[in-house]
């Protein structure tokens, strides 16, 4: 493990969090009294599998934890010192197998965790994706850390039913049973893990994704987003079967024998270790063959988004899609599949267009439904997904729910 430091912060613009003052979410009175008796906080333990996550994700309740006065330490794998000195926080640069199934390199994982947990002796720990939240989650309760997951999709091993899906989920079970709380982004997912008894009713809490930072994403209109010649539909993730890329490529290349015009556009990065990565020499063959353009990743989505005429998901299953709600966010017209994670952002008809999942014909038909729409009708749909994103999914609900959440457990601590 690698200790990355820095030594100083980066205001919060859309909110102020700063110790000792009132802004009725419960957060700063015990920070404060802290203050008065001397005590610093404990740090704030934050891991994920992925330190872009941290980054795309949660770096707006980082920068919030670290102005409301709480130490954040994130254990990720390759950390980045340019933005931790940004927010002012600092990194234990970690390794995480994200995909795999070796249970000698998970064990280490989880030891890893217990030896963090006793060199930093954090206040609570916060984990993202599977493995951190179980190992990480168990490491925390032997260490007596109060641990808040975040479930924010549920990955291949529960897609189907199986011995590696009742195995996964003995091991949510174990890590969450001494969680106060455990975050999820869909009641779905919720649901469902009440109801095989992974989490207790009483724990489990809706939180609205992972939030969009609405002052980035912004509607921009461009020209060649309502070309009615030239229509680009856009995905926007990891290349995985399990987003539904394959129906995607299918949906495209029916589409192309009677629009030869319109783009299908894939942007994001082929991700092969991933259990459900999608190959080099498919993705080469779609291009090959005319129907599919690969852009690659790209660190600012926003311009791709911008020329889209539409963002398309034909996903299994979601926690809240962000590609989703950040398209919403720039006004654009969504299709995607008719799954949790992503019907609670898309209202058919009214911000975009719902399609069966696993189906390429379905998938094709709510494209060139949309495709053959009027320029105004999308750029209402368009509208009515901007409104949406404001009234239910900005970031500043997300840092509230934690913030008030760590307050809760400070309270019941009695420090």
């Amino acid at each position: 493990m690698r200790f990355v430091s820095v030594t100083y912060a980066r205001p919060i613009q859309a909110v102020d969090f700063t110790p000792g003052i009132d802004h009725g979410i419960g957060m700063s009175r015990p920070n404060q009294e802290r203050h008065n008796r001397f005590e610093p906080p404990r740090p704030v333990l934050l891991s994920s599998n992925s330190f872009q996550n941290v980054v795309n994700f949660r770096g707006g309740l980082v920068e919030a934890l670290v102005t409301a006065g709480y130490p954040v330490r994130i254990a990720a794998p390759d950390v980045e010192p340019d933005w931790l000195q940004a927010v002012g926080a600092e990194a234990i640069e970690i390794s995480v197998d994200r995909s795999g199934l070796n249970p000698l390199v998970d064990a280490a994982l989880w030891l890893n965790y217990v030896r963090l947990m006793q060199r930093e002796r954090p206040g609570c720990f916060l984990g993202y994706t599977a493995k951190p939240n179980i190992y990480g989650s168990l490491a925390a309760q032997m260490q007596g850390v109060p641990s808040i997951p975040n479930v924010s999709g549920l990955g291949t091993a529960f897609m189907s039913e199986g011995l590696l899906s009742r195995f996964v989920a003995m091991l949510y079970r174990l890590a969450f049973r001494r969680s106060p709380i455990v975050f999820f982004q869909n009641p779905d997912d919720r649901d469902l893990f009440v109801a095989r008894k992974i989490v207790r009713a009483d724990q489990a809490r809706l939180l609205p994704g992972s939030g969009v930072d609405l002052r980035h994403f912004v509607p921009i209109e461009t020209e060649t987003a309502n070309n009615s010649g030239e229509l680009r539909f856009l995905f926007v993730g990891r290349l995985l079967g399990d987003k539904g890329v394959r129906e995607f490529a299918e949906a495209s290349r029916l589409l192309k024998r009677d629009q030869p015009a319109w783009r299908f556009q894939l942007l994001g990065s082929i991700d092969e270790g991933n259990r459900s990565g999608i190959r080099q020499d498919e993705v080469r063959q779609w291009i090959a063959d005319g129907y599919i353009e690969l852009l690659g990743h790209v660190d600012d989505v926003r311009p791709h988004i911008a020329a889209a005429t539409a963002v398309v998901l034909p996903s299994y299953r979601e926690g809240l899609s962000h590609s989703l709600l950040e398209a919403a966010a720039m006004a654009r017209p969504l299709v995607a599949t008719n799954v949790p994670g992503n019907r609670q952002i898309v209202e058919h008809g009214v911000n975009g267009l719902l399609c069966e999942v696993r189906d390429s014909q379905s998938l094709a038909d709510a494209m060139r439904r949309l495709g053959m729409m009027r320029g105004e009708e999308r750029a209402a749909m368009g509208s009515a997904g901007r409104a949406l994103v404001e009234r239910d999914y900005g970031e500043e609900h997300v840092i509230h729910a934690y913030l008030d959440a760590l307050a809760q457990l400070t309270i019941k601590s009695g420090v």
